[in-house]
């Protein structure tokens, strides 16, 4: 391999991997506590993703507390929350009926709001932003560094790679972004947090992590079948009783549609395919004339932390933290 160039160097106060809710919240938070003491402090968010929120899966449920602590005023601030929750279905599923079920208490949604969550990602940046937080897309953390066993910042991965691993014409060196602290917001599974949870061991006192994979579609459905409001979950078919799994369906504004269905990787069936599962879900006789006439948007999966309070490890180390969903 080709000499390495000399890497650029950028110092920062703080430095925070991922521009999620976690990440993003936590930049805002910095900046106020600052403002707050009289200080000026430099942060910094990478964010992977084209855009901010390009690696978000729009549809959720927010409950708005933490919200209400960060930025009291979201709504003056016009933020992209517009559809408050109404009816909760806790539905059980056979394979040809829907069996109405009590809602357990914590799935209650009173007070809450169905939202996109790549539009919040985008206003939580701009306010971020306003607030003088330096926000960079486009560009993954692909190194933690160190000094001796201190985390002093991350670099970025390098540029023109080719395929045998040589540098190519277009070679640039990543860049070294330095921090007296750095945040690891990566969400579930980040590769730079896995080396984290090894070099200092975080897990040691917890309990293994379990994962899921949440699948979810965006659909634009029949006014005339949007109902705004609905929270919607299941359970049962098409699981088997060993099999963790469930779905969502969340009517959003403008008469669109979060789907999404969720299976836990622990399934004993080698031959499971959640993907399939997710596809026999939108055939049930109580769902599928939601998608009567419908159209897809968008579509995308990701890892899930299902192990609980649990399984949370160690959540500092020298030079840093894990947030968010990188914390369990």
């Amino acid at each position: 391999m080709g000499e390495r160039m000399q890497r650029e160097a950028m110092e920062f106060d703080v430095v925070i991997v991922g521009a999620g809710p976690a990440g993003l919240a936590a930049a805002i938070r910095l900046k106020q506590v600052a403002g707050q003491a009289g200080r000026e402090i430099s942060v910094c968010v990478l964010e992977k993703g084209a855009e901010v929120g390009a690696h978000i899966l729009s549809g959720a449920v927010l409950e708005p507390r933490a919200l209400d602590e960060l930025l009291p005023d979201w709504n003056q601030l016009g933020a992209p929350i517009d559809t408050p929750a109404g009816e909760d279905r806790f539905l059980y599923l056979t394979a040809k009926r829907a069996i109405r079920m009590p809602t357990p208490p914590q799935m209650h949604n009173k007070g809450n709001w169905i939202v996109s969550l790549g539009q919040v990602c985008r206003w939580l940046a701009s306010q971020a932003e306003a607030l003088g937080v330096e926000i960079y897309p486009g560009f993954a953390a692909a190194e933690v560094l160190f000094e001796g066993d201190r985390v002093v910042g991350v670099a970025t991965g390098d540029m023109g790679i080719g395929k045998d691993g040589e540098q190519t014409a277009n070679y640039t060196p990543g860049v070294e972004l330095h921090a007296k602290i750095t945040l690891f917001a990566e969400g579930c599974r980040g590769s730079l947090s896995k080396s984290l949870f090894q070099k200092f061991d975080l897990r040691k006192d917890c309990d293994p992590q379990t994962f899921g994979i949440g699948i979810k579609e965006l659909w634009e459905i029949d006014p005339e079948k949007h109902k705004p409001g609905l929270v919607w979950h299941s359970i049962g078919w098409p699981m088997d009783t060993n099999t963790y799994g469930g779905s969502f369906l969340y009517h959003l504004e403008g008469n669109q549609m979060a789907v999404g269905f969720v299976i836990g990787l622990d399934y004993q069936n080698p031959y499971l395919s959640p993907f399939d599962e997710f596809q026999r879900f939108k055939l049930h006789p109580a769902v599928k004339p939601f998608f009567e006439g419908a159209r897809r948007i968008s579509y995308g999966a990701r890892a899930l932390n299902e192990g609980g309070f649990q399984s949370i490890p160690k959540l500092t180390f020298p030079g840093g933290a894990l947030i968010g969903c990188t914390a369990g």
